[in-house]
């Protein structure tokens, strides 16, 4: 069973999806499969590298995200070529590391699940991370040296947090503090095991 994790920017994915890795299930996450496609040395890497220039590589040879974001996000024609060459490397690698799974569901994290319109995994659920615009501008700031303005204009490029909560299944109203984010990550990988393992006889 598969267990589709997404939210908006800031609302705390990671936060929920490492609580259930902690738990020993099996986490597949977009965010990590973009970094592995552009490791040191990848095809993908030397594109950018010949695309965008030495400004997007850090001093460690690893791809600067910051800096590429900031080339990319006023530019549809340079955004929509990184996605054609790292979409469907992405893509490979989630599904690789999913079929390798040996837990009783897998969490495959995908923050853009509705802006891309993905489809319904079967069987499986779709789990919403959910935040306050408040804290989703605030974690992101901290998190990423961006001021206001720009975290604002990441969101509004997003699904709304109504188009998310109408695709969920499940929700986590990631508002409190970690002891309820514990407890709603515990209840739900109870049910979840529930779940897979009526799926298991049936």
């Amino acid at each position: 069973m598969v267990v589709s994790l997404t939210g908006g920017i800031g609302a705390g994915k990671s936060a929920v999806s490492d609580r259930f890795a902690a738990l020993g299930i099996k986490v597949v996450d977009a965010d990590v499969a973009s970094r592995e496609v552009v490791k040191p040395g990848s095809f993908a890497l030397e594109r950018i590298r010949e695309r965008f220039g030495e400004a997007v590589i850090a001093s460690d040879g690893t791809l600067d995200r910051t800096a590429l974001r900031r080339v990319v996000f006023d530019d549809a024609e340079a955004r929509t070529w990184l996605e054609r060459l790292l979409h469907p490397r992405i893509g490979e690698y989630m599904r690789t590391e999913t079929l390798r799974a040996t837990s009783p569901y897998v969490v495959v994290v995908s923050p853009l699940l509705v802006e891309n319109r993905r489809p319904r995994r079967a069987p499986g659920r779709i789990l919403v991370v959910d935040a306050p615009e408040a804290a989703q501008l605030e974690r992101t700031m901290r998190r990423d040296g961006d001021d206001e303005s720009r975290v604002r204009a990441i969101m509004a490029t997003q699904a709304s947090r109504a188009e998310r909560l109408a695709r969920a299944d499940d929700v986590i109203v990631n508002d409190g503090d970690l002891a309820e984010l514990d407890r709603a990550v515990l209840e739900l990988h109870g049910r979840y095991l529930a779940l897979a393992e009526s799926l298991a006889h049936a």
